[in-house]
């Protein structure tokens, strides 16, 4: 069963043992590049997973939102599905039977059919949505909303179970956007800077702090916005990372800075 997670140092949990690591400063890592991909450069990415194969990206936009699967092999794209107008897509996950997508300030989920794309329900959530990703031995989806605050919803139903604040060396930090789940840990970019969090969300402290910059060239820079897309390919260490109408995308290890 899920377990609902609260503030580091609240009465019933390891209040002391958590504060003290809440106080910790974070692991400093960077991106080391192992290779370069094209990637669509109209793409407004704002989700991106991979899960059996494939290659899941959910974009924004008011128009011009979608969700597509891509072959991974081949890089083809095999299906794609428009939002309805006027929503904004926002992030998405994966999980055994079903494909979550958010939006941002309509209030409204998306559960889908991963296979086909086609949409099975429409729940309603309040506040906005920005990223989500799938924690399944926890048997919870993690989602943000451009707070300090992750919340814990049910994988099935969506329904919200628990939430968390993050801090970071004992302050709040805000703005986290795109998640990745790996395991235990939720990777988060942090919207408008070249920066990744590695998040313990049962503690809810930052661990890690990743120096994502650097990664385009100044004139691809100038064509792009924001760092915006961490997809963690299965079986390895390794990451697929990109952003909002970025040209490349990376695949990349996360390693100890300097």
């Amino acid at each position: 069963m899920a377990v609902l997670a609260c503030e580091p140092g609240d009465p019933g949990t390891e209040g002391a043992r958590d504060a003290l690591v809440a106080q910790q400063p974070p692991e400093r890592l960077r991106v080391q590049v192992l290779e370069t991909l094209r990637h669509d450069r109209n793409a407004f990415t704002q989700g991106f997973e991979i899960a059996r194969g494939t290659l899941y990206e959910g974009t924004g936009r008011v128009g011009q939102s979608y969700v597509r699967a891509i072959d991974l092999t081949t890089g083809k794209e095999l299906r794609r599905i428009m939002l309805p107008s006027p929503m904004f897509g926002e992030g998405i996950t994966v999980t055994d039977t079903d494909l979550w997508q958010l939006t941002w300030q309509d209030g409204v989920a998306f559960r889908r059919d991963p296979r086909t794309l086609e949409e099975r329900e429409r729940v309603r959530y309040s506040g906005e949505g920005w990223g989500l990703c799938h924690q399944p031995e926890a048997e919870r989806l993690v989602m943000s909303d451009g707070t300090d605050v992750l919340t814990f919803r049910d994988p099935r139903t969506f329904a919200e179970i628990g939430r968390v604040r993050i801090r970071s060396g004992g302050m709040p930090v805000d703005d986290l956007n795109e998640l990745e789940c790996v395991d235990d840990v939720v990777y988060a970019n942090v919207w408008q800077t070249d920066t990744i969090l590695r998040i313990d969300p049962d503690a809810g402290v930052v661990t890690g702090e990743i120096d994502a910059s650097g990664l385009l060239k100044p004139h691809e820079r100038a064509h792009a916005d924001v760092l915006n897309g961490i997809a963690a390919i299965p079986g390895t260490d390794a990451f697929f990372i990109t952003g909002k109408l970025w040209p490349k995308t990376f695949r990349v290890r996360f390693v100890p800075a300097g």
